[in-house]
């Protein structure tokens, strides 16, 4: 009997080579019909090994240092011995569909570690889409034998989301700041943040950079104490990517943190419930995709939206009428 293309893919993933794992993740982005039944059958044929990395969503605002802080926390922990995927999700333009992808050239010295494998994906201006194929991609990494996946999120509001929903620890990276930026900061946010990381904190920036973790540290405690979470976290440290301090700390943080929960349950029950969320966010897609498929629904679509255009239906009871055409 032959062996099936992806259980020879899926052979070469679990012995850990990058570039089958480069080719798995192309196919997984893919969004043909042939592809996605190809890509389902090699997530099923990895799932069995078991494997499990520390995934950590990481997101903040532009120019706040996402790359260079990756890049020197990846460097910290490939010294240790660790394996590090980063997942990068990089803007798509909405015009024109195209990204830069530029995350290798920003990440120079990380790119040639072997040790590090660093995969930039096209947002393709859809985030729910972003979540399926970086999920699926943050799988085949674990799959692969890496010890830690970084996440970077393109830092618009529901990405941070999605990513804390597929990540084990949430990491929010801010730039030295007074206090009208910090009122700036949506609470949505900080709820969901497991820590956060104040960068820059060098030369003249070092007092400002203190004052905001002072800050940001002050507005955590007066936040609702998460079942999670141990005593004092959600916290925030400082660090220096650029001189490459405080990042052993952040990383002894994180640690700490994740200890806590594997010995406490809360580990395997956030993964447990994670993968409820993406198998019900999975049938909401496929609907839409059913919706927007059929040559007949979306004839039906336009002409009630003309309809609604014109004034002659209101957009709620016309959207009950399409749900009751689809639902006959």
């Amino acid at each position: 009997m032959t062996t099936a293309p992806q259980d020879t893919l899926a052979q070469a993933i679990l012995r850990g080579e990058r570039r089958a794992l480069a080719r798995a993740i192309t196919l997984v982005e893919s969004g043909r019909d042939d592809h996605r039944a190809q890509a389902n059958a090699l997530l099923d044929a990895v799932r069995g090994a078991g494997r499990q990395a520390l995934r950590i969503g990481l997101s903040g605002t532009p120019g706040v240092g996402k790359s260079t802080f990756i890049e020197a926390f990846g460097k910290m922990l490939t010294g240790q011995g660790k394996r590090v995927a980063v997942l990068a999700v990089d803007p798509s333009s909405a015009r024109s569909g195209g990204s830069i992808l530029g995350d290798k050239t920003r990440m120079e010295r990380l790119s040639r570690d072997p040790l590090a494998f660093i995969r930039p994906s096209p947002s393709q201006t859809q985030l729910g889409g972003v979540a399926r194929r970086t999920r699926e991609a943050v799988t085949l990494c674990e799959a692969a034998g890496f010890d830690v996946v970084l996440i970077e999120t393109v830092g618009v509001g529901q990405s941070e989301t999605m990513v804390a929903e597929m990540s084990d620890l949430f990491v929010l990276l801010m730039a030295p700041a007074g206090g009208d930026e910090l009122q700036g900061v949506k609470r949505g946010i900080m709820e969901i943040a497991d820590l956060i990381v104040v960068n820059k904190a060098d030369g003249d920036l070092k007092p400002v950079a203190t004052r905001t973790c002072a800050d940001y540290a002050g507005a955590l405690r007066l936040l609702r104490k998460r079942p999670q979470d141990p005593q004092g976290f959600p916290k925030a440290v400082m660090v220096s990517a650029t001189e490459e301090t405080g990042l052993a700390d952040a990383w002894a943080e994180m640690e700490t943190l994740t200890a806590w929960r594997r010995e406490n349950g809360h580990w395997d029950s956030r993964r447990a419930t994670q993968a409820r969320h993406w198998f019900e966010e999975e049938v909401r897609q496929g609907l839409l995709a059913r919706l927007t498929g059929s040559a007949e629904a979306r004839a039906r679509m336009v002409d009630l939206g003309k309809a609604v255009a014109t004034g002659d239906k209101m957009p709620g009871p016309a959207a009950e009428e399409m749900l009751r055409w689809l639902g006959r």
